[in-house]
């Protein structure tokens, strides 16, 4: 499963004029993947040299997807992830290694240190921004000839039989719809995922009190490479280092105070920063503008249906505290691949319901365990009620002072703890 190196004299990735220059009018492949962001390309890049023909359709431009103000907490397990499908030496130079985290509740004196020696590893994690990452997956897919890309392109229908499914898909380039068949199509298109939604796959969760407000700052003192995670009676807010000095802050609130601070003139938000960080940063200067976004919880109630398996935002959503939310989808792109590779191999139908299963058995168990943990975190620190204050506070001081509870919260945030892919071994 681990990608081979970029070669100058390989044949670049196939394009949609390619393979209807060689096929009939129906377009015949292994594999269809939904959404090109980065959960569906890892998912792509990872059946690199499987020997499956996998088309990725993505239905925003390349130039636009890449463009996205955004950065991520990558966990240790993601990092290892990305190192088995050869693309971690093009992405380390531009992401930050957190030196250190730092977790503090509001107005309370102490604050837990967590330090690599505490994991054993050489970093607790990385933030790493959206164009950063999503151009190394791009790049290095260009080389991959098993797999066609089909960019920009909209999915308008997918009919599902009990031989594999029939999509119809709309080009710019096409005077008239497309019709591409696929023994199994992957729903990488988001928690509004379409192909979830007419596949009538039922989700259950809510949807949080909060909203939470990013944006991208310049501090006055350096960030150090550390992170922070500072928890308020009203939610949380994280701030994360960035390569280049920079920090993005992703602060959680009640959604009428969300958009009250989204909506201050500059210098009193910068002002409300300055204190609900501690001042640990300084001055601070806004670089970007305020996005604000809801906050919920999901799963999906399946990850799979008939010829149908869902991957990242598309399959689950979690609160933003912590950072889980991309490595879990990225998590899910590695076992996905890892278990259809396998089921090719052994000359299995990669969409019967028997491999399909695998999926689940291995992914959701693990996802509900990250989303309760996110969930329960926010809830004990998003409040100011005196016992659960006070437990909260112990709690944080025998993280402090507990080495082994300290390792085992470290293996939980970073992926660690659960089964490995084997891409990541």
């Amino acid at each position: 499963m681990s990608s081979t190196a970029t070669h100058p004299n390989r044949v670049k990735a196939r394009s949609i004029e390619d393979d209807l220059e060689t096929q009939s009018p129906q377009l015949d492949y292994d594999l269809a993947i939904v959404g090109g962001g980065i959960i569906g390309n890892t998912l792509a890049l990872a059946l690199q040299n499987s020997g499956l023909r996998v088309v990725s359709i993505e239905s925003e431009a390349q130039s636009v997807s890449v463009a996205k103000g955004r950065a991520y907490v990558l966990s240790v397990l993601s990092g290892k992830i990305f190192e088995g499908l050869g693309i971690w030496n093009r992405v380390l130079p531009q992401v930050t290694q957190f030196s250190q985290i730092q977790i503090s509740d509001a107005d309370y004196a102490g604050v837990v240190k967590m330090y690599p020696e505490d994991l054993g590893t050489a970093a607790l994690g990385y933030a790493a921004s959206h164009e950063v990452l999503l151009t190394a997956l791009q790049s290095q897919l260009k080389s991959a000839q098993n797999i066609t890309l089909m960019c920009p392109a909209r999915v308008t229908t997918v009919d599902y039989g009990d031989t594999g499914a029939t999509l119809t898909v709309e080009t710019p380039d096409t005077a008239t719809p497309l019709s591409i068949r696929a023994n199994l199509v992957i729903a990488a298109d988001g928690a509004k995922s379409t192909l979830r939604e007419r596949a009538g796959i039922a989700t259950s969760g809510w949807n949080y009190w909060q909203s939470c407000i990013t944006a991208t700052i310049s501090p006055e003192k350096s960030h150090q490479n550390i992170a922070y995670e500072r928890f308020w009676y009203a939610g949380p807010i994280g701030v994360l280092p960035l390569a280049d000095g920079r920090c993005q802050v992703v602060w959680t609130l009640p959604h009428d105070r969300a958009e009250a601070l989204r909506d201050l003139p500059e210098a009193e938000f910068l002002q409300q920063l300055e204190h609900c960080t501690g001042g640990l940063l300084g001055k601070l200067e806004l670089d970007s503008q305020r996005w604000l976004f809801p906050v919920k919880l999901m799963q999906s109630q399946q990850y799979t249906a008939q010829r149908l398996a869902l991957i990242g935002d598309a399959a689950h959503c979690c609160h933003p505290v912590a950072g889980q939310g991309m490595n879990l989808g990225i998590r899910d792109a590695a076992a996905l691949a890892e278990i259809l590779v396998a089921a090719h191999q052994a000359g299995e139908d990669i969409g019967s319901d028997a491999v399909l299963k695998r999926y689940t058995s291995w992914r959701k168990p693990e996802n509900w365990v990250i989303l309760a943990f996110t969930d329960f975190l926010d809830r004990m620190f998003s409040t100011s009620i005196l016992p659960i204050v006070i437990i909260r506070r112990f709690g944080l001081l025998l993280l402090d002072r507990i080495p082994l509870f300290k390792h085992l919260a470290l293996r939980l945030m970073t992926g660690l703890a659960g089964k490995l892919p084997q891409v990541a071994r």
